[in-house]
C-alpha cells in the first residue's frame, strides 16, 4: 500500500513537471488545495478514490501529459486499492432453527433465527403468543396452483422492491419464506423440489434487500440460506450465483480484489447457466475497473456480452439478476467508465440507459441515475450534475437504499469542491439532509 502511495505521487509530480504546471495550478485544475496534493506527491497522504479518477480523466491528461492518455489510465492502476483481507460477516444457520420477528407500530422491525428449544423457553416463560393452526397446510401443498399463486407473490414482492424502501419489503417477504419452507415439508415429491427452491428465490431477494437496508450480515445470512433451500430442492445453481452476490457486497466495501475473486469463482464450472454466468462477468468487469484494470475490464464485459445475448432461460422461475436493465451489459459498461477515470464517456452510456429503464422502476432509476450525475460532475459539468442530483433526491428518499447512499456521499464530497458554484450551493443542503437524516 505505502509502495503504491509513493509510486501515484511520484508520477503525478512527473506528468505535472512534464506540463510546466505548479501545484496552484494542477489543484485549480482537479479543485484540490495544493498543500493537499503536495502531500500526495511527496507521498505523506494516499490519494483519494475521487482524485485518481480525476487525474486519470484524459481532459486532465491532456494537460498534464501526452503519455497519460496512451496510457490510458496508468496514475488510476498506481492508486491504492482496498486491501484483499476485509472480512466478510459469517453466515451462520442451523438446520434445527426457529425465526422470531418483532413488528412495531413505527414501521421498524427486527428479525431473529433462533435455536428451537432456545425459543420453546422463550414462549414458555416470556412471550404471550397466539398460536396459527397449520391445519389444511398438507392440503395446500398438493395443490399446484397454489405454487403459481407463489410465483406471482414473488414478481409482486420484487416490483414492490422497485418502488418502496426495504423495511416495507422484508417482514412480508421473509413471511413468505418460511410459509414456503414449511409448504415444502408436506408436499408430495413432485413439488417438494419447488417449493423449496422458489422459496430460495425470496431468500436470495430478502438478502438483496437487507444489504440495501445497509446490513450486510444479513444480507449474506439469507444468501447462505437461500444456497442451502436450492440445493435441498435438487438446484445446485443458485451457489454460483451467490458468490456473485457476495461480490456486490465487497464491491460496495471497495474491495476490488475480492470482488474479482469472488466472480471469478461463480464462472468455474462449465455447467453453470449462461445467465448466471454473464452476471457474474459482469462482477468481474466492475471490480477489474475498481482496480483501475482498463484492459480486464473491457474483457470482462465483452464476455459477459457473449453470455448473456447468448442466455436461455432455463425452467420457469423469475430471472437471476435485474429485470428492469434494457441492456444490462451496456449499463454496466457506463458504470465501469466512471471508475476507469472516463465521466465523459460513461455519462454518454448512462444518459442513453437511465432514459431507457421504465419511470416504475425507482430503484434501478436511482442506482443508476446517481452514478450518471456522478459522471456528469467528475466530466465538470457540474450545473447539469446537479440538476439531476436534484430529480433524483425524491426517489431515493423513496427507495430508502444504503448502496446508492454510498454513490450520494461520493457525489457530496466531490461538490463540495465546488462550494461557490451557485447551483452547488443551492442543491447541497438537501443532498447532505438525504444522507442524515434517519428514517421514521
Amino acid at each position: 500500500m505505502t509502495e503504491r502511495v509513493t509510486s501515484f505521487g511520484a508520477e503525478l509530480r512527473r506528468m505535472r513537471m512534464e506540463a510546466g504546471l505548479s501545484l496552484a495550478q494542477l489543484g485549480e485544475l482537479l479543485h484540490y488545495s495544493k498543500g493537499h496534493l503536495s502531500k500526495i506527491e511527496n507521498g505523506s497522504k494516499s490519494p483519494s478514490p475521487e482524485l485518481a479518477r480525476m487525474s486519470a480523466d484524459e481532459r486532465c491528461g491532456t494537460q498534464l501529459s501526452d503519455a497519460a492518455l496512451s496510457a490510458k489510465g496508468s496514475l488510476l492502476s498506481l492508486a491504492p486499492v482496498q486491501s484483499s483481507e476485509t472480512q466478510l460477516p459469517e453466515a451462520h444457520s442451523d438446520d434445527d432453527e426457529v425465526w422470531l420477528m418483532n413488528l412495531s407500530d413505527s414501521g421498524t422491525s427486527w428479525f431473529h433465527p433462533v435455536d428451537r428449544r432456545e425459543a420453546l423457553a422463550m414462549t414458555t416463560s416470556s412471550l404471550l403468543g397466539f398460536g396459527l393452526s397449520a391445519q389444511g397446510l398438507s392440503a395446500t401443498a398438493r395443490e399446484p396452483t397454489a405454487l403459481e399463486v407463489f410465483r406471482g407473490l414473488f414478481d409482486q414482492f420484487r416490483s414492490l422492491g422497485q418502488t418502496a424502501s426495504p423495511g416495507a419489503v422484508l417482514p412480508p417477504v421473509i413471511a413468505q419464506i418460511h410459509v414456503l419452507r414449511g409448504l415444502s415439508s408436506r408436499a408430495p415429491a413432485g413439488l417438494r423440489d419447488e417449493f423449496l427452491v422458489l422459496g430460495a428465490r425470496f431468500a436470495e431477494y430478502a438478502g438483496w434487500m437487507a444489504q440495501e437496508s445497509g446490513n450486510d450480515q444479513a444480507a449474506l445470512w439469507w444468501t447462505e440460506k437461500a444456497v442451502q433451500m436450492a440445493a435441498a430442492g435438487n438446484d445446485r445453481d443458485l451457489a454460483a450465483y451467490a458468490l456473485v452476490r457476495r461480490a456486490l457486497v465487497t464491491l460496495y466495501r471497495e474491495d476490488a480484489t475480492q470482488t474479482v475473486r469472488l466472480a471469478r469463482q461463480a464462472q468455474v464450472s462449465p455447467e453453470t447457466p449462461r445467465r448466471i454466468l454473464g452476471l457474474a462477468a459482469q462482477r468481474e468487469a466492475q471490480g477489474h475497473a475498481l482496480a483501475g484494470d482498463h484492459k480486464a475490464c473491457m474483457e470482462s464485459l465483452e464476455r459477459a456480452r457473449d453470455l448473456l445475448d447468448d442466455a436461455s432461460e432455463a425452467g420457469h422461475g423469475p430471472a437471476l439478476g435485474s429485470v428492469n436493465l434494457p441492456d444490462p451489459v451496456a449499463t454496466v459498461t457506463g458504470w465501469c467508465l466512471y471508475e476507469l477515470g472516463r465521466p465523459k464517456d460513461a455519462s454518454e452510456i448512462l444518459d442513453a440507459e437511465v432514459a431507457r429503464i421504465s419511470p416504475r422502476a425507482l430503484r434501478s432509476r436511482a442506482r443508476f441515475g446517481t452514478r450518471r450525475a456522478l459522471a456528469h460532475a467528475a466530466a465538470g459539468q457540474i450545473e447539469h450534475a446537479c440538476a439531476l442530483t436534484g430529480e433524483l433526491l425524491p426517489i431515493t428518499e423513496v427507495v430508502s437504499s444504503a448502496t446508492i447512499a454510498t454513490d450520494l456521499r461520493r457525489l457530496a464530497r466531490m461538490l463540495a469542491r465546488w462550494h461557490t458554484n451557485p447551483a452547488v450551493r443551492e442543491l447541497y443542503p438537501a443532498l447532505t439532509a438525504s444522507l442524515s437524516t434517519p428514517e421514521v
